[in-house]
């Protein structure tokens, strides 16, 4: 395990004060990877107030971030905390992380499924942000789970069984703790910039991922990522698919009739798996995956 030694961050050596950094990001500035190197360090550190980044997270919000800007946030909080090292543990690493749903749910099966493939899951999860459902609060309903374990015991349990599930802790991700706390609070969650840091940070500080393979997964999560409002529209249009399908005896599920009202009052095309649901669906256009 690469163990960080904790630093006084660099914030008095940057050209512009905190609350420059926040109003050239408020102004649509693209920030420096050193600055934000620096603010997430004083963040940690106690030097950044929460009031502070909260803002910051604002500007992310309104004005967005460069693929450049995005991959050095992701970095710095990645290194906020201990980076684990799982070379010494054999078997192929992998995970798998949502970018918020109702449900939610596919991490508690999907990792011991993985892992009785020969995989091994080293899985750091989130709570639930604004509506969506929260992997952690669903485990903590389990009596006796521990999401809250020591790095320590999070390896020991790698090592025995192949998987582990646990959330953000003062030694691995905390900055993403923290900021994923104050984004939960202040409409921030739906910034594409903010969940790919997030997602990514906890990613590679699990170890399961060198520097090259998490900028190609960086790189293609930037470029294919979207986040779709479920609007009135759509919401009517499901609702009536859902009504004319169920009455015909071929319902296909909410959340199904969900995307395809999507698709459907925006005219998108669905790529699917799953042909034998949205063939029912009357004008949707289906395009084939796999």
């Amino acid at each position: 395990m690469s163990k960080k030694v904790k630093t006084p961050s660099r914030l008095s050596q940057m050209a512009r004060s905190v609350p420059e950094m926040i109003a050239f990001k408020r102004d649509g500035g693209a920030l420096e990877a050193t600055e934000l190197e620096a603010l997430i360090q004083g963040f940690v550190a106690g030097e950044v107030a929460d009031y502070q980044m909260t803002a910051l997270a604002m500007a992310i919000f309104f004005r967005g971030m460069t693929a450049e800007e995005t991959a050095a946030l992701t970095l710095a909080m990645r290194d906020s905390g201990d980076v684990l090292d799982l070379s010494n543990i054999p078997g192929f690493k992998v995970d798998k992380h949502s970018t918020g749903g109702v449900g939610d749910k596919v991490s508690i099966c999907l990792a011991p499924m993985v892992t009785a493939c020969g995989l091994r899951v080293p899985m750091i999860s989130g709570r639930g942000l604004g509506h969506t459902g929260g992997t952690l609060d669903k485990l903590e309903a389990i009596p006796g789970f521990k999401v809250d374990t020591t790095t320590k015991r999070f390896i020991r349990q790698i090592e025995k069984i192949g998987c582990a599930l646990i959330g953000q802790t003062a030694d691995l991700a905390p900055a993403d703790r923290r900021l994923y706390a104050l984004r939960d609070v202040s409409a921030t969650v739906e910034s594409i910039p903010l969940i790919t840091a997030s997602i990514l940070s906890k990613k590679l500080a699990e170890g399961i991922a060198k520097f090259s393979e998490a900028q190609v997964a960086l790189e293609t999560l930037l470029a294919a990522l979207a986040i779709l409002p479920l609007d009135e529209q759509a919401a009517r249009t499901a609702a009536e698919l859902r009504r004319q399908l169920e009455f015909k005896g071929e319902g296909i599920g909410m959340a199904d009739y969900l995307i395809a009202g999507i698709c459907l009052t925006r005219s998108m095309i669905l790529l699917t798996r799953n042909q034998a649901h949205f063939e029912r669906v009357p004008g949707l256009h289906l395009g084939r995956l796999g």
